[in-house]
């Protein structure tokens, strides 16, 4: 495939460069416009532990429009689905629920040039760069799943139902947040219960208003070029187009998030605190179009004593990680593609099962950046009983 594939890429030009993408001007100068955007990336994908076949999936397939009719105010909406594959689909009209369902729907007031307060099922979220990560931009294939640390525990699908502040004060820039966690975590979803030494976070349902409230921050000074905080989504590599370098922390913070039993049987609450510090680097090198991006994040997490998600998951769980990935873009050889190899490193200290740690080694090929590339990658995941799985994923996305 990848074969076919790079030989369809240099067999035509680049279109011309997408430069503001689906944006509908509504008034002579452009301060007063719409815009859509709209992206599809395709997997296939092989477990080569245990020679499983290919299976084909649509990781993603969202749409996002927003609106500013004035620089005061700002109104988006963000749906889709992801990860459907053959095993997910069901016949129009019998499945229990539907595949699409709501990202992001916001509305934003501008106070003055250094704060802006937002409010509903929102992105601004805290701990760190990855936790805010777009999914339009990424160096790696995908997200390290740890850094998206509280999906599933307490929103929905990294979004919370709140109230935001954001800005910046000269190169710092800043996202606060005060939210309500869900109702129906999936711990509760899948009636785990919490044990003498084991957390369930399950709080919510289980301690009712006591565990009604997150609250969440993320802060980085920028050092070099300045990156936009129009809206959430950090941009995990520019290909050289910017020079930044960042330094951020974070943290997440829910009161009797999580929940143990006492030696009479009680439920008793436990605080969820997430904390982490990163840096985030990318420098253009000359004029040959080479670039190299870094980043480099350390994370702490107590979700409660021996906590792991759903009872067992070696992505999401008390104890410490750190993570680290880097890429570089080669010199441009050709006018029909770019080709930027990659590696990410994960290590797991987890206080319930011991340490793992995630090795992932890919290439990104561009025909005209993110708007449209093919991705293969090979990651092979470290497990706590010693054994390992070996993945290889190709991806082809575009979007509008």
């Amino acid at each position: 495939m990848l074969t076919f594939a790079t030989s369809a890429l240099f067999a035509q030009k680049n279109a011309t460069p997408y430069g503001s993408g689906l944006k509908v001007s509504l008034n002579e100068d452009g301060s007063k416009y719409y815009r859509f955007i709209s992206w599809h990336q395709a997997w296939l994908q092989t477990d080569l532990s245990n020679a499983s076949g290919v299976t084909p999936s649509l990781r993603r397939s969202r749409m996002l429009m927003f609106a500013q009719l004035n620089d005061r105010f700002l109104i988006l909406t963000h749906f889709g689905l992801n990860s459907l594959n053959a095993a997910k689909m069901d016949p129009t009209g019998q499945a229990a629920a539907s595949q699409l369902f709501m990202h992001d729907a916001w509305a934003e007031w501008k106070v003055n040039k250094h704060l802006y307060i937002g409010s509903g099922l929102h992105y601004w979220n805290g701990i760190s760069r990855l936790n805010n990560q777009s999914t339009l931009n990424m160096l790696a294939l995908d997200n390290s799943r740890h850094a998206w640390a509280t999906i599933g525990t307490s929103d929905q699908f990294a979004r919370h139902m709140g109230v935001y502040a954001k800005g910046k004060l000269g190169k710092l820039d800043y996202r606060l947040a005060w939210n309500q966690p869900l109702l129906n975590s999936v711990d509760a979803n899948v009636g785990l219960a919490a044990t003498t030494t084991t957390a369930s976070y399950t709080g919510r349902r289980d301690l009712g208003t006591s565990a009604a409230n997150v609250y969440a921050g993320y802060v980085n000074y920028q050092f070099w070029d300045q990156e936009s905080n129009k809206l959430p989504y950090f941009v995990g590599t520019y290909f050289g187009a910017k020079d930044v370098f960042n330094i951020g922390g974070g943290f997440f913070s829910h009161a009797n998030g999580a929940v143990l039993l006492d030696a009479n049987g009680d439920a008793v609450g436990q605080n969820v605190n997430i904390v982490a510090v990163d840096a985030f680097m990318e420098k253009g090198l000359g004029e040959n179009g080479a670039a190299v991006t870094a980043y480099a994040q350390y994370q702490i997490n107590d979700y409660g004593d021996n906590y792991q998600l759903g009872g067992g998951s070696e992505d999401v769980f008390s104890g410490s990680v750190f993570y680290a990935q880097a890429g570089y873009v080669l010199p441009d050889f050709n006018d029909n593609v770019r080709v930027q190899p990659y590696g990410s490193f994960t290590a797991k200290d987890i206080d319930a099962a011991g340490t793992a740690n995630t090795v992932g080694l890919g290439a990104n090929f561009l025909m005209n950046g993110h708007n449209s590339k093919l991705s293969l990658e090979f990651k092979s995941t470290g497990r706590t009983d010693g054994t390992r799985g070996n993945m290889l994923t190709a991806q082809a996305m575009i979007f509008l």
